[in-house]
Formats: C-alpha cells, sequence, structure tokens
C-alpha cells in the first residue's frame, strides 16, 4: 500500500514538473523582431553655426516734421506708398511766406538807395576835406552814415535769404527713399513748426537691418570670422515655406552688454522682395565657418538615457547595439556625432523605444540624408 502511495506521488510530481517546463518554454518563445527606420552615419562638410531670434529694423527711419507754420494745403502721397529721395509730401499755405519775401526784397530796394546817396555823400565830402571846407568830423559823420547804410543793405539781403528758405519750406520733400507710415495730421489743419507730432514717419525697407545678440562667449570666433572675410546671415521667416533671408553681419558693438553677457550684432540684407519688414521677429543663423569630414547622422536618431546621450547601431546579423555617444553642432535636421559612430555604420531613427541591445530589428525604411 505504501509503495503504491510513493508510486502516485512521483508521477504527480513527474506531471508537475512537465507541466511547468512547457509553461516555460512557451514563454520563451521565438525572439522577436522589432521594425525600425534606419539611416547610414555619413561623412561630410558641416556648417559651424549660431542661432539666435532677430528683430528687424528698418535701414532709416525718418520723422517729418514742417519747418514752418501754416495750414496744410496738399497732401501728395497716400499711406503706405513707397517714395523716392526729393519726392513732394506736403504743401504748406506758401502766400503768407511769399509776401514776407516780397516785403524784404522791397527793404533791399529801398536800403540801397539809401547807401548809394549815403555813399556818394561820403565821397563827395572827402574831396571837400582835403580842401578846407568841411571839418574831420563832418567827413567821419558823413562816413558813418554811409558804412551804415551799407550794413543795412547786407541784412536786408540776408533776410531775403531767411524769406526764401520760409517759402522753399513750405513744400516738404522726403529726404530718403521708403515707404510711408501712418498720415498723423490731415489736410486742411494747422501745423505748427517742429511740433512734437510728426506729420508722417518714412522707413527705408531696401535695404534692411536685423539685429540680434550673442553670449559673449562666442566673440571671439565671430571676430575671427569677421576678420577673415565676409560673414553669412541667414534670416528665417517664423511659420513661412520661403527660403531663408540672406545677408551680411555688417556690424559688432563696441562693448559687451554687462547685464546680459551678451555682445549686440547687425546683418544688413538687401531684401528686394520685401520678406523682412521692422518690428517683425526672425530666427538669425550666423555661419562663422566650415568644418570639414564631419560625421553627421540625423537629429532623431541620438537618444538621452541616465548614461548620457546614445544612439542604436543596427549590426550586419540585423541585431541592435546600444552606444553611448558624444555629439556636437546640429543644422538641416543633421547632428554632427563627435564620438562614437564611425561614418557607413547604419542607426535607428525610429522605433527605438522597444530595442534592447542585441535585439533582432527588421528594417522597414531607410532614410537618405541631404547631401
Amino acid at each position: 500500500m505504501n509503495k503504491q502511495k510513493k508510486t502516485a506521488a512521483l508521477l504527480i510530481t513527474a506531471i508537475i514538473l512537465g507541466a511547468c517546463s512547457s509553461g516555460q518554454n512557451n514563454k520563451q518563445g521565438p525572439a522577436r523582431t522589432v521594425p525600425v527606420t534606419v539611416a547610414e552615419a555619413v561623412q561630410k562638410n558641416v556648417p559651424v553655426q549660431l542661432s539666435n531670434i532677430g528683430n528687424v529694423e528698418a535701414y532709416n527711419t525718418v520723422s517729418i516734421r514742417a519747418r514752418v507754420g501754416g495750414e496744410l494745403q496738399k497732401v501728395f502721397f497716400k499711406e503706405g506708398d513707397e517714395i523716392k529721395e526729393g519726392s513732394a509730401l506736403f504743401l504748406l499755405d506758401p502766400r503768407p511766406y511769399a509776401a514776407a519775401l516780397r516785403q524784404a526784397e522791397a527793404n533791399v530796394a529801398r536800403d540801397l538807395v539809401q547807401a548809394q546817396n549815403a555813399d556818394r555823400d561820403a565821397k563827395r565830402y572827402g574831396g571837400l576835406i582835403g580842401q578846407g571846407v568841411v571839418s574831420k568830423e563832418q567827413y567821419d559823420q558823413v562816413r558813418t552814415a554811409a558804412d551804415a547804410a551799407e550794413a543795412a543793405v547786407k541784412a536786408d539781403r540776408a533776410a531775403v535769404e531767411n524769406a526764401k528758405l520760409q517759402l522753399e519750406y513750405c513744400t516738404i520733400l522726403s529726404p530718403i527713399s521708403g515707404r510711408t507710415g501712418k498720415l498723423m495730421i490731415q489736410m486742411g489743419n494747422m501745423i505748427k513748426a517742429n511740433d512734437e507730432t510728426p506729420l508722417v514717419v518714412i522707413n527705408q525697407i531696401t535695404p534692411i537691418y536685423v539685429t540680434f545678440a550673442m553670449p559673449e562667449k562666442d566673440l571671439p570666433e565671430i571676430k575671427r570670422s569677421r576678420n577673415a572675410g565676409a560673414v553669412k546671415v541667414e534670416a528665417i521667416i517664423p511659420e513661412s515655406t520661403a527660403a531663408p533671408v540672406a545677408g551680411e553681419l555688417t556690424f559688432i558693438d563696441n562693448a559687451v552688454n554687462i547685464t546680459t553677457g551678451t555682445i549686440l550684432l547687425k546683418a544688413t540684407f538687401a531684401n528686394t522682395d520685401r520678406a523682412l519688414w521692422p518690428g517683425q521677429f526672425v530666427k538669425v543663423v550666423l555661419t562663422l565657418s566650415t568644418r570639414p569630414n564631419a560625421v553627421v547622422i540625423p537629429s532623431q536618431a541620438v537618444q538621452t538615457g541616465q548614461s548620457g546621450p546614445y544612439v542604436f547601431v543596427v549590426k550586419k546579423d540585423l541585431t541592435a547595439e546600444m552606444r553611448v555617444v558624444v555629439f556636437g553642432s546640429s543644422h538641416n535636421g543633421e547632428t554632427v556625432i563627435e564620438k562614437g559612430v564611425k561614418p557607413g555604420e547604419t542607426v535607428v531613427t525610429d522605433g527605438q523605444l522597444q530595442l534592447s541591445t542585441g535585439a533582432k530589428v527588421e528594417i522597414k525604411k531607410t532614410e537618405r540624408q541631404g547631401s
């Protein structure tokens, strides 16, 4: 009886062990293949760039004010018009100034006659003093009167020139070529000379400036690049499909801002297509130099973990290997790899979350990198 019990117990144990072994085998199963997208690490020349947000500024800004007062009779442009340098903008009532000019010219004519008479008297007295007919004091008085009359003529002529200027100022001309803004004072209003409120503001937008700041640590490299030649600057308009606007670095401020620790820079753009507009914010990319034969991979291949940045490399046997990398600058969706990946190796750009070292992969797509 005891022997039968032992045999039954051994049989039950064997069945249980067999079931457990079968369950473990089913859990392990065949190794799972992870579908991934890959790209090849390539070697090429990469621009060394700095970027920041910049602000577009007009190349020239002029606030137009009247030099003389009077009624605004005519406006020769419409708000937002493109105007040329020397174009007529406004006309103030010229009649009071024309009358003042005529009066000044009449004063010249009057005083000129008096001066001529005084000069003749002085010459006549000059001849008589030698004959003893008139005294020296009499001659000096006549000579002084003649000189005073001549000075009065000169003053009158200066008044004529001033009156001509005042009349000329009634027609206000544009000092620059540019685009007009909002008209601040309408036709028919009385204008004060040199009023605080300008009649209109004109912005020159071809060419145009973009101002931006860079950390002071980058100043030595910026100056080296500037000394070596023209430094290319690109302005990228947010949410625009247009190509970046090309310009050139033209100004480096003469002092670092001690509050922000940055240096102010300014780039000039031809802006013939009016793509840039004063007051606009743009992304500025400053190209300092070109790094030859750098190893680059798509930026999305670089992941961040507890050990730092890493990538998954697909080996020849289609297994994944995690590599810790040291990366450098990024440009146009590509990142320079300083250490960790060699040219020609294949890196995973999509599907990394399901990978671990040694995992089998299935390449579903190979991305092509730009040249």
